[in-house]
């Protein structure tokens, strides 16, 4: 057995890391419709999912299964082949754009097998992960035009004019970041905003570089950030839907799960806009202290106790037996995992990483968040008039400004 997993590790071992990584995702989406719902129930004042489960927490098994087993009407007259590839063209990308994210800068070795943390590591990984998100679109003007409704296919086609305004601002806004880093690999990206000294000051987004010839990203940032709204369908820029205006727009005639797994999409999309956004202007899996700051190193294990002594005592005070069982479980288990990391030290060297990468990636997913419950929907003259006259300009300026960043200082 010993020898056959170690002469076909090569295989074995990413099969595995694929199947870990779309559980992985698939429940966090899951939980990420929970968590925007609460966050904009307390923005507007409500209490959000409540019933099911202590906080609502098994909302998201609730709807799973309640998607399962609806009813899945199909309407007369629609191009059956291409009616039913959209959902899943529109989730097989979505996924497959997450195979190329480094999470974490530890190499390990299983059946005699080198492998690192994340699905595969290709040097060209940032084209590679434009070239699969800008397919996207695809799945969702194909279940525009295959459904035979006006409002379905008034969606498709405001997605398809979406993403000519924003693509070649996408594109353009990390050029910068290509520049300083001279490296299309999203590892090399991180690799480079490395500076022990400086901590987050070296991170693209500030410049300071510790090769020289730096320049500040913020520009390309906000470009970036502001047009993978846009790709990834969400408020401000969420046009293929607007419910007020085309009902539900492309999948107004979808239902069950071929209905779910465009929202699936959207939110795996959501992290994959957050994971690129960490790696290219936020040091990735870097700390944001200085290496000097050893201390720092105990942060991951320090917060997990208080964070789960306020579980506990949240779950003593529940209202329901249910819930002052579940939530001081959950709350025991997370002090015991702050204390192993206090005790063993050891550890907390392989899940800094880790750590720090997902933390960047939550606050992004906050801020989707946030500001859906915040912006009103853009007009949808106006995003393409902001795509052409504003991103579009303001990214090639800084292109231009990090040229000639690079020409006076000398990047080494």
């Amino acid at each position: 057995m010993n020898e056959f997993l170690t002469h076909y590790a090569f295989l074995i071992v990413p099969i595995i890391k694929i199947v870990i990584l779309v559980f992985l995702v698939l429940t966090v989406d899951a939980y990420l419709t929970w968590l925007e719902r609460k966050v904009i129930a307390h923005i507007q004042t409500r209490w959000g999912p409540y019933r099911v489960g202590p906080h609502g927490l098994l909302q998201p098994l609730a709807d799973g299964v309640k998607f399962i087993f609806k009813e899945d009407p199909m309407p007369a007259g629609v191009d059956k082949i291409a009616y039913f590839l959209a959902p899943f063209l529109t989730l097989m990308l979505a996924l497959t754009s997450l195979a190329v994210i480094p999470f974490g800068p530890q190499r390990f070795t299983v059946w005699g097998y080198e492998t690192h943390v994340g699905i595969a590591d290709v040097n060209i990984s940032l084209l590679v992960l434009f070239a699969i998100t800008a397919l996207a679109v695809y799945g969702v003007a194909l279940a525009g035009w295959a459904s035979n409704n006006k409002y379905s296919l008034l969606g498709g086609l405001r997605s398809s004019a979406q993403m000519i305004s924003y693509e070649l601002a996408l594109t353009l806004s990390v050029v910068g970041v290509v520049l300083v880093a001279g490296d299309f690999s999203l590892r090399g990206i991180i690799e480079h905003q490395e500076n022990g000294n400086l901590g987050l000051l070296g991170w693209n987004l500030f410049g300071f570089s510790k090769n020289g010839g730096g320049f500040t990203q913020i520009i390309g940032f906000i470009c970036f950030f502001t047009a993978a709204i846009a790709e990834t369908n969400r408020v401000p820029f969420d046009l293929p839907e607007a419910e007020s205006e085309l009902v539900a727009g492309f999948h107004t005639e979808y239902a069950s799960m071929k209905f779910a797994m465009f929202f699936i999409a959207e939110y795996t999309s959501m992290i994959t806009v957050s994971c690129l956004c960490t790696i290219l202007f936020f040091g990735g899996w870097l700390s944001p202290f200085p290496l000097s700051w050893t201390f720092t190193q105990f942060l991951p294990s320090v917060l997990l106790i208080p964070f789960g002594l306020w579980i506990i005592y949240d779950g003593i005070r529940y209202e329901t037996i249910f819930g002052r069982v579940l939530l001081p479980g959950i709350g025991t288990a997370l002090l015991a995992l702050g204390g192993a990391l206090l005790a063993y030290p050891a550890i907390n060297g392989y899940i800094q990483g880790p750590f720090w990468f997902l933390a960047k990636v939550f606050v992004f997913l906050f801020v989707y968040i946030w500001m859906r419950g915040t912006l009103p929907r853009f007009r949808y003259d106006q995003l393409m008039t902001f795509g052409w006259k504003f991103l579009l300009p303001v990214s090639i300026a800084n292109v231009v400004l990090t040229s000639v960043a690079i020409l006076i200082w000398g990047k080494h």
